[in-house]
């Protein structure tokens, strides 16, 4: 039985009907370009093979109603259109109904449904779980009400969803790479623009893969670490006089480090600036066709985010350091922070020794045992049946 079979199944068994089709939409991994999208900068996303999936079908009675497959002891959730508002849902029904809230509140004449999800994204593990499923049911009622809108407005909504509603204040990098992302390739960003690249990345040509390695160790974006980060570097660029981050050029860094007060402010700065410069200098060496020498440019971001930007754990460090110690090209940790994953660039025949170097590392430090995967890059949002 397929993924889409699967979801059709049980939206059947459930609300007793067929749906009207069947929608998914990625998780991500980030290659380089970390905490960029908030600051107007750069950021190279690729689409994972995981996602998050949705049945649905119209309801002509003002009553949303919400199953997830992930947690099937909670049941529906019933809610009414026009009670939504934001801060008033808790938890996984929050991300779906966000997405309805946002449409209605952006104009277009939407309605209610029954919404059958289901992910197999792993959760609190920096990998994008909340965006895939806000951009599944945002795909699904694009579909649905004849919308017409573009992956590009549909991931811009979906990050309105989660500023307005859920109340987490992120940029718009983990919806754009799920809506967006094309199979085989990365996605090169302009996040003030929005323009895109597809940028092909075919690792296993090169005879290369990217390891996900997944600490177990939980992040929430929404425990104010996220938030406080995002205002040092808007008060940052506040204070030399520019719109954003991404318009301090790398060459007059130390200079506007100079104007900054000691302290946490140049230190915010330092890493976005060098962040965006890195993802430069990896979608130069991409269009020379030389993925290999991406991998020591990812384990300079992790030490940036590791020293200037203190969203790493000493799980996510000991994973990179053994990672790279192993064999890896280059590491770094991928996501918000604050645990989650890292990524290791590496040769096709290292790939089981770095991951069992790691696993091992784990063990001697009595910490859950991390699990890993090979990242291929997957395709954007989609209707599936």
């Amino acid at each position: 039985m397929t993924q889409a079979e699967a979801v059709r199944k049980g939206f059947n068994a459930l609300y007793g009907a067929d749906p009207e089709g069947v929608w998914q939409a990625p998780g991500r991994v980030n290659v380089i370009g970390e905490h960029t999208d908030y600051n107007d900068g750069f950021m190279l996303p690729i689409a994972l093979p995981h996602a998050a999936r949705v049945a649905a079908a119209r309801r002509e009675d003002g009553v949303l109603r919400l199953y997830s497959g992930q947690y099937p002891d909670a049941g529906v959730t019933e809610l009414r259109l026009d009670d939504l508002a934001p801060r008033t849902v808790d938890g996984w029904a929050a991300y779906p109904a966000a997405v309805v809230w946002t449409l209605r509140e952006a104009g277009h004449r939407v309605g209610a449904a029954d919404l059958y999800l289901d992910s197999d994204v792993p959760t609190g593990a920096g990998l994008s779980s909340s965006a895939a499923l806000e951009c599944a049911v945002a795909t699904a009622y694009n579909d649905l009400y004849e919308l017409g809108l573009t992956p590009p407005q549909l991931a811009r909504l979906c990050q309105r969803a989660e500023n307005e509603f859920v109340g987490v204040p992120c940029g718009i990098l983990d919806q754009l790479a799920s809506a967006c992302c094309a199979e085989g390739h990365a996605l090169f960003v302009d996040a003030r623009s929005l323009d895109t690249r597809q940028v092909p990345f075919d690792l296993a040509a090169h005879g290369l893969v990217l390891l996900v390695i997944d600490t177990q160790v939980k992040h929430a974006h929404a425990d104010g670490a996220y938030a406080e980060r995002r205002r040092g570097c808007e008060r940052a660029a506040e204070l030399l006089g520019v719109r954003a981050l991404r318009d301090v050029p790398e060459a007059g860094l130390d200079q506007a480090l100079a104007r900054l007060p000691e302290g946490g402010l140049r230190s915010l700065t330092r890493h976005i600036v060098t962040e965006d410069a890195r993802v430069e200098r990896v979608m130069a060496l991409l269009d020379a066709g030389d993925l290999r020498g991406i991998g020591p440019i990812l384990t300079e971001g992790h030490a940036s985010m590791r020293d200037d930007f203190a969203i790493s754990c000493a799980e996510t460090d000991l994973a990179v350091d053994t990672a790279v110690a192993a064999g890896a090209l280059g590491a770094r940790m991928t996501g918000g922070g604050f645990g989650g994953s890292i990524i290791a660039l590496a040769d096709t025949a290292d790939a089981d020794g770095i991951t069992a170097a790691v696993t091992a590392a784990f063990a001697a430090r009595g910490w859950t045992e991390p699990r890993a995967f090979t990242a291929v890059p997957g395709p954007g949002a989609r209707r599936l049946a």
